[in-house]
């Protein structure tokens, strides 16, 4: 499958976005901070990046800048975010797709294998989102 790069400042979304894109098959890789991941970003050249805005030291207008212009990269980017002004910005910046805080499992792995072409089923999803959940995960659904 694919290699996935999760920058997000909370560690109970990483975690929960690692578990269920490594149960669907992905090569995740986290970052915790927005300069933790332009560092990863660069190292690992990921075919799919999900993106938290609001983070410590770069912000997720700052990563997308480094992303697309000093790396000319063209990876799809899913901007998370509660900001208000966000899906706009984030377009302006870069980012191809935006979802909304709070958001659910389902959405984001159904948006990354419709855009990298997977084939997910329903069960497969509701399956993944529950070994989640019974790793302790209490986060979003």
């Amino acid at each position: 499958m694919a290699k996935v790069l999760v920058v997000d400042d909370d560690p109970a979304i990483r975690q929960l976005l690692s578990d269920v894109l490594e149960l669907d098959g992905h090569e995740v890789h986290v970052a915790v901070d927005g300069a933790d991941g332009v560092r990863a970003f660069a190292d690992l050249c990921p075919d799919f990046v999900v993106l938290d805005l609001m983070m410590p030291r770069l912000d997720g207008y700052e990563v997308l800048r480094h992303i697309r212009v000093r790396q000319e990269s063209e990876a799809p980017v899913l901007l998370l975010t509660a900001a208000p002004d966000g899906a706009a910005r984030g377009r302006e910046s870069g980012a191809n797709y935006y979802l909304a805080k709070p958001f659910t499992a389902d959405e984001v792995l159904y948006l990354i294998d419709g855009v990298l072409g997977h084939d997910t089923s329903i069960a497969d999803v509701r399956a993944a989102v529950e070994v989640a959940r019974g790793r302790g995960y209490s986060g979003y659904s």
